[in-house]
């Protein structure tokens, strides 16, 4: 299947993917918790199997499998979009983050690189061509992705990085002197920088988290659970909504969250 292509303003989060050793009860457990469907992905199978989830038919995430030698810590990883693969890539190198796979051709769905900030953050880069990468039929339904966060210690060690390859505006939006940043694109406002400081749950590097929408956090939480997850931090209210940061039965990361205007 493909779809036309329509352009995103680079920069602009895209697309979530997910590498895992066991495919099929990957599948299993978010197909429970989003209700995804699944397809076959041939076309991007270029790094190994890979399926892509779909909601009301419409594609909302990526989960490909490692190989077995492969022991790799396992997270969602954030795709920014971008005109020009290659060129951000260059930019990349150039503002001192680092190229690890690509840029490569994916069939004729896309380009890609998988790429990490000076930090050692890693998000993807994608050049749509067939696919445009996350669209569903209901924005901001159950199981769709709805929030990009760039958790660090402290977010003056890579603003100016992420402002210089993709052109973001930067805004303070921290209350009571919290360390946040939020990433703008011709005043829409795109992802967020959290600097979580010294606190007494330090950081576990500079990473990308996803957060997914659901229709009621208490409940995801409790279904991560039941289907072999745990809850890493219960739910909590934030002025954006009620809360939750959970891992799969694999230990990838990611957070629920019952959005306040949802």
């Amino acid at each position: 299947m493909t779809e036309e292509t329509i352009r995103r303003t680079p920069g602009t989060p895209c697309w979530v993917s997910l590498m895992v050793h066991g495919l099929g009860a990957t599948q299993d457990f978010y197909g429970a918790l989003f209700g995804w469907k699944f397809v076959r992905a041939r076309g991007a199978e270029r790094l190994g199997p890979y399926v892509r989830g779909y909601l009301d038919g419409e594609e909302v995430a990526g989960i490909g499998q490692l190989a077995p030698e492969r022991r790799l810590p396992l997270s969602w990883t954030t795709y920014l979009a971008t005109d020009d693969a290659d060129a951000t890539a260059e930019a990349i190198r150039c503002y001192g983050g680092t190229v690890g796979v690509g840029p490569l051709d994916t069939g004729g769905d896309g380009r890609l690189a998988l790429v990490s900030d000076p930090a050692g953050a890693v998000f993807g880069i994608w050049q749509a061509r067939a696919r445009r990468g996350t669209a569903v039929a209901v924005p901001g339904a159950h199981g769709t992705p709805v929030r990009n966060e760039l958790l660090i210690r402290e977010t003056s060690w890579v603003s100016a990085f992420y402002r210089s390859v993709f052109g973001y505006d930067l805004e303070p939006t921290g209350r009571d002197g919290e360390d946040t940043l939020t990433l703008r694109l011709d005043g829409r406002a795109v992802a967020t920088l959290h600097g979580a400081g010294e606190g007494p749950r330090p950081v576990r590097g500079a990473h990308w988290m996803t957060y997914f929408e659901v229709d009621d956090t208490d409940a995801a939480a409790r279904l991560v659970a039941e289907l072999g997850g745990h809850v890493i931090d219960p739910p909590w209210d934030t002025p954006t909504g009620r809360v939750a940061t959970v891992a799969d039965p694999e230990g990838a990361v990611f957070g629920v969250v019952r959005s306040a205007a949802g």
